[in-house]
């Protein structure tokens, strides 16, 4: 476009988490500073589908240009200012197809991955930056297979990108699962009960492992290893009666399957990624605590506290690591803009800054490395061997 040396869009998908605002920022005020013009596209993917290739349409609900000014206000604040969806253009259902694109796709799922490329070029975009855990990103991979120039920022409380060490928003829900788990501590000490907290984690455990090696638990249940429920129960009764308030503590992974069992769901519904909303794992296993406490508490009863997070530790602000960290995922990518290189997902990889194929997030899911960090009999972390591991406790490679 004439009078700028480019044209960049940035868009989050997926869930909300603190410190997407921190990156749209780094991006943003770089390129503008560098000359520049940033188009945030609203809604994730939904904004490439559902705008009006009409100069006199309303495409506010779909995209607007940036500014440093709302950037750098927006830039203080958790969640995204440019809004979010789980829209996947390549598997379009026909009731998410926009009013004036229903004549061209008529099937029950649809691939509008056409429609994109031409939104994409009607926006004069050059280079494309989406922030999203592997499901966004999945589709990222699939626009640079059509030679759209991608660079990726991960973000995920999960932590469970492959290809990177860290996602924005694991710092700040960690964080948050340790305060609430010991604020709830006060309750579940005065009535001298198990408590138990769900979390997030569909596939990895990180943040139920994480939060537990800090001291907020003293076992954790997490998707990588079916476990036991009467040897959960045995272990929390153990524990209680070994704390001088009566009380014992276990994280749950809202993926997390007892042995025999299967992932607990809140309905039958998908998404457009093909995932079903988890949820009830933590409500299971409170259920049979109780039931079960009778056989290894001398015939007593415990009674159960429990509590899942959910939104609660991916609302309000970032705190230091995913206000940070964002700021360096930003730039790097702006970095590989000016190098002219596409293709990459920016990361932190072995401890240090760096980026990698983009195409390394259809490979595989990152899981918790259960023989280095996990102990199975015990139900709760190793701390031991720490020596020359990653500073969160994770892994970069699959």
């Amino acid at each position: 476009m004439v009078g700028y040396k480019g044209t960049i869009g940035i868009l989050t998908g997926g869930g909300d988490v603190p410190g997407l605002n921190p990156a749209i920022r780094a991006v943003t005020v770089r390129a503008i500073r560098d000359g520049y013009r940033v188009i945030g596209i609203k809604r994730g993917w939904a904004g490439l589908v559902d705008l009006v290739r009409d100069v006199q349409a309303d495409n506010r609900a779909h995209f607007e240009i940036l500014s440093e000014d709302v950037v750098t206000r927006a830039g203080r604040r958790g969640g995204t200012f440019l809004h979010t969806s789980r829209t996947r253009p390549s598997h379009l259902p026909k009731e998410a197809v926009p009013e004036h694109l229903r004549d061209k796709y008529t099937d029950d799922v649809n691939d509008a991955t056409q429609t994109v490329l031409e939104n994409l070029e009607y926006l004069g975009i050059d280079y494309l930056i989406p922030i999203g855990g592997d499901d966004t990103l999945s589709y990222a991979a699939r626009l640079h297979e059509e030679k759209v120039k991608v660079v990726a920022i991960p973000k995920t409380m999960d932590n469970d990108v492959p290809g990177t060490d860290y996602c924005i928003g694991f710092s700040t829900c960690v964080s948050r699962t340790v305060e609430f788990t010991n604020a709830l501590r006060t309750s579940a000490g005065s009535h001298e009960r198990f408590l138990v907290i769900e979390v997030f984690g569909r596939y990895a455990g990180f943040t139920a492992l994480l939060p537990a090696m800090a001291g907020a638990a003293d076992r954790c249940v997490i998707p990588e290893y079916p476990f036991d429920m009467e040897h959960l129960a045995e272990l929390l009764v153990y524990d209680r009666n070994r704390n001088p308030s009566n009380y014992s503590v276990v994280l749950v992974s809202e993926g997390a399957v007892p042995s025999g069992g299967e992932m607990q769901f809140e309905s039958d519904e998908a998404d457009q990624y093909g995932h079903r909303k988890l949820g009830g794992i933590g409500d299971r296993i409170s259920a049979e605590l109780r039931h079960l406490s009778v056989r290894y508490n001398s015939g007593r009863r415990v009674n159960v506290i429990n509590q899942r997070l959910g939104y609660l530790v991916r609302c309000g602000d970032p705190d230091a690591l995913d206000s940070t960290v964002p700021m360096a995922y930003g730039n790097m990518a702006f970095d590989l803009i000016l190098q002219g290189i596409s293709g990459r997902l920016v990361c932190v990889r072995h401890g240090l800054y760096n980026n990698v194929p983009l195409d390394l997030v259809i490979d595989g899911k990152k899981k918790v490395d259960i023989e280095r960090y996990y102990n199975i009999d015990r139900l709760r972390p190793v701390f031991h061997s720490l020596q020359n591991r990653p500073a969160f406790i994770v892994t970069s490679d699959l």
